[in-house]
């Protein structure tokens, strides 16, 4: 039993292929980051099966896939190699903290949602979506913006280019009030192994209360629906009910509880 790593995003893929596909729920993150990660890995039982995934990112962040938590107790890096915070499934997330030796707090507790049925929103929130234009970039950076520092996130000095690829691609929707304003969000990831995963959902403290969010959050899911995505995800923080409970109203359901941990030190 052991751990292989590369860099090669098609040596990877032909590696731990099988267990990608049949975990694609769980694999989400690893499958969304894998393309422009700087280290790939997988774990092979003795009889050659892949139980464990990761990829971690050029900002040193590790995303565990689905991950037996044996292989994250066995997951080590190289001193000065080690990741500077954790994400994943919470036992395996937790079991790798531990594990460890470093000091180590939690960040932020999500849950992964995969949706059923789309339920539309009701009562439905007054006026329209609309797929956001290349007009649209500056108020949508500055939205973004917005958004990374109301999760926690340290917000990046500038997201012009991350935008616009999702709006050239038809991937982000605003709701548009019936005055016309825009007042709300919301994107969708591309669509890999036929799953594609919801986010950028952000209503200006101004704005929010009136539905808008979800009629966002619906009409993006229905983009993800009709683009070919046969599984529409999405993350919830839970320590916000409201969004929660407006997503399960939409017909999202609950499939794994996950972690994100910060590491404060080396280990002792």
């Amino acid at each position: 039993m052991t751990w292989h790593f590369t860099e090669d995003t098609a040596a990877f893929r032909t590696a731990a292929g099988t267990h990608l596909a049949a975990e694609p729920a769980r694999n989400t993150a690893v499958l969304t980051l894998m393309d422009g990660a700087d280290r790939l890995g997988w774990w092979t039982e003795p009889d050659g099966r892949v139980t464990g995934v990761l990829a971690v990112s050029p900002s040193g962040t590790l995303d565990l896939g689905a991950t037996t938590e044996e292989a994250a107790l066995a997951l080590a890096f190289p001193a000065g190699e080690e990741p500077t915070e954790v994400r994943g499934e919470t036992a395996v997330v937790e079991a790798y903290a531990k594990a460890s030796g470093r000091p180590w707090t939690p960040a932020v507790r999500m849950r992964l949602f995969r949706l059923g049925e789309l339920t539309p929103p009701d009562p439905a929130p007054a006026g329209r979506h609309r797929t956001a234009t290349g007009a649209d970039v500056p108020l949508v950076a500055a939205w973004t913006r917005e958004f990374a520092t109301a999760i926690g996130d340290e917000p990046a000095e500038d997201y012009t280019g991350f935008v616009t690829e999702r709006i050239s691609e038809g991937r982000l929707v605003l709701w548009e009030a019936p005055d016309g304003r825009a007042v709300s969000m919301a994107a969708v990831s591309r669509t890999i192994e036929g799953q594609a995963r919801v986010h950028l959902v952000y209503t200006p403290p101004a704005d929010r209360g009136k539905g808008y969010a979800a009629g966002a959050t619906e009409a993006v899911s229905r983009v993800a629906a009709d683009t070919g995505a046969t599984r529409v995800l999405l993350f919830t923080d839970l320590s916000n009910p409201t969004s929660n409970a407006l997503y399960q109203r939409l017909g999202y359901r609950p499939v794994t509880d996950h972690l994100s941990v910060e590491f404060t030190g080396t280990a002792r």
